[in-house]
């Protein structure tokens, strides 16, 4: 495949209306395809080779994500008939703990944001956590939209609202007083450029150390997880935590909210569920029990309940 074909794939993504980031990614992920069949045909035998190779190399889901890039640039060469399955992943019903961000860690990151005198980073937390809005859609937090208390977020043909809390208006109104920023976004680059993706996460991370949470914990995506598991833990509406999220999908939101192992062992201990030793009855008594009871032995009790 030449140079030539990658940009017109590229053409055709952008034509798809696909966000910049996942352009990107798509034409990394095609190009290492590219090169692993370098010396073989583009044929169903390769691509399910090079699935093979990817799942001895990546997480299923990581593999997943690449075939995503490889199935779109099959459909743009209309080679449909060679398109591979993606890896069969079970739903995750636990949340890895490594990896979940919790309101305490959320108040540390805060703290060592405002003894460091990051005021953007600082107030760039506050927005993630208090509104959910994804990292992509930050250019729509502006000076405008602050004054109105909502953004309108317009992207790949798809609208909604971002509502901003009164406490969290009134501090990003003194933040931009005080960083005199009049006008547009208020998340920029001293040069004036929009922040992107890279400049946030390496922030994030540079201020794990101080405020003593673990580096795993902390990228901008959980900030959105995080508003969404305070948000059901008030109102338990996964339709209207979806609709909040703008996700298509319901099952999506439920990834969000999903607990830690160590939630579901608390709820678990809660059951009390424990032993209750009993005396066997006397089968041949001509005096009927005054109760049923089981039979067994032993019986599990849950609470009040006997199983």
């Amino acid at each position: 495949m030449t140079e030539g074909c990658i940009n017109e794939f590229q053409s055709y993504l952008r034509n798809e209306e696909k966000a910049e980031a996942t352009i990107s990614k798509y034409l990394h992920d095609v190009k290492e395809m590219l090169v692993f069949i370098e010396e073989m045909d583009l044929n169903k035998e390769s691509l399910i080779e090079y699935r093979k190779y990817l799942s001895s190399q990546y997480k299923p889901q990581t593999v997943n994500g690449k075939l995503s890039a490889i199935n779109a640039f099959l459909k743009f060469k209309d080679l449909l008939e060679l398109k591979v399955k993606f890896l069969k992943v079970q739903k995750r019903v636990y949340v890895d703990e490594k990896r979940e961000l919790t309101e305490q860690d959320f108040k540390r990151l805060i703290a060592a944001a405002d003894r460091n005198g990051n005021k953007q980073l600082y107030y760039l937390m506050m927005v993630l956590y208090g509104t959910g809005i994804r990292i992509s859609e930050l250019p729509f937090v502006t000076v405008e939209a602050i004054e109105t208390g909502r953004a309108e977020i317009s992207m790949k043909g798809k609208y909604r609202v971002i509502i901003f809390p009164k406490n969290l208006v009134r501090l990003l109104k003194e933040y931009t007083k005080v960083s005199n920023i009049r006008q547009g976004c208020i998340f920029r680059t001293r040069s004036g450029r929009n922040l992107d993706r890279s400049n946030i996460y390496h922030s994030m991370k540079r201020l794990c150390r101080d405020a003593q949470v673990q580096p795993s914990k902390v990228f901008p995506h959980n900030f959105r997880h995080l508003f969404a598991k305070c948000f059901y833990s008030i109102e338990k509406n996964l339709s209207h935590l979806a609709d909040i999220l703008g996700h298509s999908s319901i099952e999506t939101t439920r990834i969000y909210v999903a607990a830690s192992i160590k939630q579901y062992e608390k709820i678990m201990d809660k059951m009390r569920i424990e032993v209750d030793k009993q005396k066997p009855q006397n089968n041949y008594s001509v005096v009927p029990p005054s109760k049923e009871r089981p039979q067994n032995n032993y019986s599990v009790v849950l609470s009040s309940y006997t199983i």
